[in-house]
């Protein structure tokens, strides 16, 4: 076996980068290798990054064993020191021409990058939607994260880079494109006259007419501008999808974690953005057991999903990073982190049920994305039968669901 293989953990960047990685192993000729680009947001993540090596060195005899992503650039030796690892990569580099043809360790101060450069926008390959990279790194500190140390501060790619990507993309064909970064609504900041996220979207959909679709990966709900909030309301072509970075619904909790919003700002985002845009669907990440998290601010955490009408959430139960703040606060028993977490796994269940309760008996559109499975505009998750290809959009009326996806059974092709 002579092969290359990405092993890829983690958040939609990180997948974003493993084209990248597999793109240039190719082109420097990389033979008989395995590439885990790790992600160090949980322990858990960790764990099973460390478990996957360990598999592949016992079944992948001879191969090189190559470790880069976050949790590699944070602790290099950790990985290094696992049997059969040839190299670990720091995320700077991860991609860079010959990099992953050197051995040891080769992970750099993450802290003192220069602007980011034009990297190779992921292309659709199979897959109806492409993704292109915006931003990288993350100036907020949350007492939680060490996604910062493995990321560095915020940088952002220039408007008409950004552009380019997404004009070739359509030219391609490709039928939605996602803008992904690590702290997306930051873009801007660090280029000349800090333009802000709306007015890199206003301005790449009036460049590019031919772009069908255009969506945002995960935002910070603290930093959502008014030109944003225009376009969404002016241009169809913006997916009515926005999925917060939100983490508690108890102000005290937000406050020890250093987020820069309230529960109450959040719901008045929420209500902002419904207010221009009906049919907006919000997603939202949240972590259980926050150290200190008592018994009424997890509820107040319950309540928010409920009254903010949310529709997709991302549960995490809490996990000590080493190094940040949190990790030094009074921690919740591990039995009560995981029985939070499972009871907000239910809430999401519900959450998503409702959500598919008002699909019911109203028309969608929703771009296919492999044999009998596509996704609407507000991402909900359509199962119909019969043939459509990956990049064609299905048009027609949802008649039931079954609590993860919506049916749609007479459908045709939009025009």
């Amino acid at each position: 076996m002579n092969g290359v293989d990405v092993v890829t953990f983690g958040c939609r960047l990180n997948a974003y980068e493993s084209d990248a990685i597999a793109a240039r192993a190719v082109a420097d000729d990389l033979r008989d290798a395995v590439v885990f680009n790790t992600c160090a947001v949980t322990g858990e993540a960790v764990r099973l990054a460390r478990q996957a090596i360990r598999k592949a060195g016992r079944e992948r005899p001879g191969a090189r064993l190559i470790v880069t992503g976050c949790a590699a650039q944070i602790d290099p030796a950790a990985f290094a020191g696992l049997p059969g690892v040839d190299l670990v990569l720091g995320n700077a580099d991860k991609s860079a021409p010959g990099a992953l043809l050197g051995s040891g360790v080769a992970v750099g101060d993450i802290m003192t990058l220069p602007p980011l450069a034009d990297r190779a926008a992921r292309g659709p390959g199979e897959r109806a939607r492409a993704y292109v990279e915006i931003q990288n790194g993350c100036d907020h500190r949350c007492t939680f994260c060490v996604i910062p140390f493995g990321r560095g501060n915020s940088r952002s790619i220039p408007a008409e880079i950004v552009v380019e990507r997404v004009q070739a993309l359509a030219a391609g064909g490709c039928a939605e494109v996602v803008l992904t970064g690590v702290d997306l609504t930051s873009w801007g900041a660090d280029l000349p006259g800090a333009p802000g996220l709306g007015s890199l979207v206003a301005g790449t959909l009036a460049a590019v007419p031919g772009l069908p679709r255009l969506r945002l990966s995960s935002i910070d709900a603290a930093e959502i501008d008014d030109e944003l909030l225009a376009v969404l309301s002016g241009d169809r072509r913006l997916m009515p999808h926005l999925h917060l970075s939100l983490q508690s619904g108890d102000d005290l909790i937000l406050k020890r974690m250093k987020r820069r919003h309230s529960r109450e700002q959040a719901l008045a985002l929420i209500d902002r953005v419904r207010s221009v845009r009906p049919d907006t669907a919000f997603g939202a990440d949240f972590i259980a057991g926050f150290p200190t998290e008592s018994d009424a601010a997890f509820q107040n955490t319950l309540d928010f999903v409920a009254e903010a009408g949310l529709a997709y959430l991302h549960v995490f139960p809490y996990s000590a990073r080493p190094g940040t703040p949190a990790a030094r606060m009074p921690r919740v028993e591990p039995m009560v982190i995981r029985e939070r977490a499972a009871r907000l796994r239910a809430a999401a269940a519900a959450a998503l049920a409702r959500h598919l309760d008002r699909a019911v008996g109203h028309n969608t559109r929703a771009l296919v994305e492999r044999a009998g499975l596509a996704r609407a505009e507000d991402f909900t998750e359509i199962a119909f039968a019969g043939d459509a290809a990956p990049g064609e959009v299905i048009v027609g009326c949802v008649t039931s669901h079954d609590g993860r996806r919506a049916y749609v059974h007479d459908w045709r092709l939009s025009a």
